[in-house]
């Protein structure tokens, strides 16, 4: 009796409430989590648009100091000329005494020649007059020049203090490009840093939804489609089978871009490969024009699906690029491909 009263009172227990605090549990730990991750998100946006306009701060900041910079040598060359012309200048100023003061010596000995020749007394004064008013107007010119020298000199001086701010403040411009232009690479190389995580994202997730396939592989930072999975044999126009793959990385490239801040100028490069057989045909001269024609057939079924066309890039690399130099089959149809990258414009 007492054993069926025990097994009646464990059949009558009731395990669901706890399932339902359990659960209940667990949605607010996603809840918060998914607010950590949001508000994650708002404060690096916030991040990103501070190192944009710090960056602009300091764009402007270089282009103004470079043309400083180019005035200031301006104005040091033509402050160097002027030193050069007032040199020259002091150089003749300086002969010309010095001829004057040859011919004021010659003047005092033709005087005390004339006064030791008694006879010739009239003639003597004549000529030490003549020669007293030539020493009289020589002593006033070289004044007059001992004067413009001392002026020239005063200027030289001047214009050397100017020459030697000029050349302090050119030190002091170089330094602050220099330091600014580091700051700059540093912004840019946090630019390159963040574009390579979207990349990351990027093809991860066409990995993702891709799958291992045989026909679609990954070469360094691109992936590789066969132009098979595209296009018939030296054709440009995409089949059926190569459109579901392009809706593929459609998707996942509207995915990244809502992602990426409008200001980073990234875009996704198709490059068109062939393998090395000829082609020659009307529609396509040569294997260039066959893979040109395909990266931008690709490029435009992308835009069709909502893509910018300034986020696409169509290049066509012909024969030229081969990833198999061999020359069987096999390395031909490596060869034959489609390359999706996404890089900076």
């Amino acid at each position: 009796m007492a054993m069926a009263r025990s097994r009646r009172r464990g059949e009558g227990l009731n395990y669901w409430p706890g399932f339902v605090d359990a659960l209940s549990t667990l949605l607010l730990s996603i809840i918060f989590l998914l607010s950590i991750f949001v508000l994650g998100e708002f404060y690096l946006s916030q991040e990103v648009s501070g190192k944009d306009e710090a960056l602009n701060r300091l764009n402007n900041q270089i282009e103004e100091l470079s043309q400083l910079l180019q005035l200031e040598r301006s104005n040091g060359r033509g402050l160097r000329d002027q030193v050069a012309f007032l040199n020259d200048s002091l150089g003749k100023a300086q002969d010309e005494r010095a001829r004057i003061q040859g011919l004021l010596d010659a003047a005092k000995g033709d005087a005390a020649n004339a006064a030791m020749a008694g006879g010739q007394l009239s003639d003597v004064q004549t000529k030490l007059d003549s020669q007293k008013r030539l020493s009289d107007q020589a002593l006033a010119q070289v004044e007059l020049l001992n004067q413009q020298i001392s002026a020239l000199r005063r200027q030289i001086a001047a214009l050397e203090q100017a020459l030697d701010a000029s050349e302090s403040r050119d030190r002091e411009s170089q330094t602050k490009i220099a330091d600014l232009g580091s700051r700059l690479n540093t912004a840019l190389a946090q630019r390159v840093q963040e574009l390579s995580r979207y990349r990351s994202d990027f093809f991860g997730r066409l990995r993702e939804i891709l799958g291992n396939r045989p026909d679609v592989r990954i070469v360094g930072d691109r992936f590789v489609f066969q132009s098979e999975v595209f296009f018939a044999p030296g054709q440009s126009l995409l089949q059926p089978e190569g459109r579901n793959e392009l809706d593929t990385v459609g998707t996942a490239l509207t995915e990244l871009e809502a992602k990426i801040p409008a200001d980073i100028p990234w875009v996704l490069r198709v490059d068109g490969h062939t393998d090395n057989r000829p082609i020659n045909s009307p529609q396509y001269p040569s294997n260039w024009a066959l893979s040109a024609a395909r990266a931008i057939s690709v490029v435009q079924y992308l835009v069709s699906k909502g893509i910018p066309p300034q986020r696409l890039v169509a290049a066509g690399f012909g024969e030229f690029q081969p990833i198999d130099p061999g020359d069987s089959d096999e390395a031909r149809s490596r060869n034959r491909r489609i390359e999706l990258k996404l890089t900076e414009r």
